[in-house]
C-alpha cells in the first residue's frame, strides 16, 4: 500500500462543563462531544521520514514542524509498535485552525489511523484510542466521532445515543484563540469573584434532548463554561452570537475555547439561509453549514 488517505470530522462542544483548577493544572470535565461534517483529509505516503505539508484553507496557519499533532502522532504510533517507519503526511485543511473544532486533534487522529493501515500494523481501535488520549483530551473523540460524553480531561469518553440528525452552522471568526489562553481567562475571572466553582455535571435535558433528537430542546440546553472567557478575551463575539439568534438560531454558543460560534438550525435549509446570511452581513469571516453526529476517523 502506497498511500492511505482518512477522513477526519471537526466537532462542537454541546456542552462544555469546567471543574475547578487541578494541582496537576488540568481542570475535571463534562464535555459532550458532537462530530460535524466538517472534514480535514490526511494522506499519508510511503517515505523513509515522517514529514507533513499542509494544503487547503487557513494551511499558512498549521505547523509543519514537531509542533504538529500529526507527526506527534505518526512518531508515537511507530514508538509503539516498536519500530522505525516513515511516512510523507499530506493534510487537506477545512477544519477552522485554532478555532474550538478540534482541527489539530482531528489531524492526529487520522495520522493515527493513516500510518496504522499504511505501516501494515493492525493496532485494535482500543491501542489507538490509548495513544490518542496520551496526545491531547480532544483526540480520541476525533477517532470515535459520532456524540460522546467525555470525563476527566475530556480523554475517557462514553458514547451517547442520538435521535437523529442535527443542523448547524458554524462562524469562522478571523484569527484564532489560544486553548490554554482561554484557560487561564476562565481561571482569572472564576478568581475575580471569589464563588466556589461545582463540580461540573452531565445535564440530563440535554442527554433527553439528543436522544430524542429534539433540535428545539438541545438548543435551550446548551452551555460552555468557556464562553464568558473566550468573549472577555475577542468582546466582538457577542455580536455574532446576537446575530445568529436574529437569523432564527435555537441555540448560540462559542465552540470550545472558540473563537468559532456554533448555531443550531431547524433544519438543513434553515442552516443554508442562515450560513448565507451570516456570510454576507460582514459580521464574520465566513459560515458553513454542517449536519452532525457523524463517524470518527474513516479510510476512504
Amino acid at each position: 500500500m502506497s498511500s492511505v488517505t482518512v477522513r477526519v470530522p471537526a466537532k462542537v462542544n454541546v456542552q462544555l462543563s469546567v471543574g475547578p483548577l487541578r494541582e496537576d493544572g488540568y481542570h475535571d470535565l463534562v464535555n459532550v462531544f458532537h462530530a460535524v461534517s466538517i472534514f480535514d483529509e490526511v494522506v499519508a505516503h510511503e517515505s523513509e521520514s515522517i514529514t507533513v505539508t499542509v494544503g487547503g484553507n487557513w494551511a499558512d496557519r498549521v505547523p509543519i514542524d514537531n509542533e504538529n499533532l500529526a507527526i506527534q502522532a505518526a512518531r508515537a504510533l511507530a514508538k509503539h509498535a516498536g519500530r522505525t517507519y516513515g511516512a510523507a503526511l499530506v493534510i487537506h485543511k477545512a477544519i477552522p485552525v485554532a478555532g474550538g473544532m478540534a482541527g489539530g486533534s482531528a489531524d492526529a487522529a487520522g495520522a493515527l489511523v493513516a500510518c496504522n493501515e499504511l505501516w501494515g500494523l493492525g493496532l485494535p481501535f482500543d491501542d489507538l484510542m490509548e495513544i490518542a488520549g496520551d496526545l491531547g483530551s480532544d483526540v480520541p473523540f476525533s477517532l470515535l466521532g459520532g456524540t460522546a460524553v467525555g470525563i476527566g480531561r475530556g480523554e475517557q469518553l462514553s458514547e451517547l445515543p442520538t435521535g437523529g440528525r442535527f443542523h448547524w452552522v458554524f462562524a469562522v471568526a478571523e484569527g484564532g484563540l489560544s486553548t490554554a489562553a482561554v484557560y487561564a481567562e476562565c481561571d482569572r475571572l472564576r478568581a475575580a469573584t471569589g464563588a466556589e466553582i461545582p463540580w461540573p455535571q452531565l445535564s440530563d435535558p440535554l442527554l433527553e434532548a439528543l436522544g430524542a433528537g429534539d433540535a428545539r430542546k438541545l438548543g435551550a440546553y446548551l452551555t460552555n463554561d468557556l464562553q464568558p472567557a473566550a468573549l472577555t478575551l475577542r468582546p466582538q463575539l457577542a455580536d455574532t452570537l446576537e446575530a445568529g439568534r436574529q437569523y432564527g438560531a435555537l441555540g448560540a454558543i462559542v465552540s470550545g475555547s472558540g473563537p468559532t460560534c456554533a448555531f443550531l438550525a431547524t433544519d438543513a435549509a434553515h442552516a443554508d439561509r442562515m450560513a448565507a446570511a451570516l456570510t454576507t452581513s460582514g459580521i464574520t469571516r465566513t459560515a458553513i453549514p454542517a449536519h452532525g453526529p457523524v463517524p470518527g476517523a474513516v479510510v476512504v
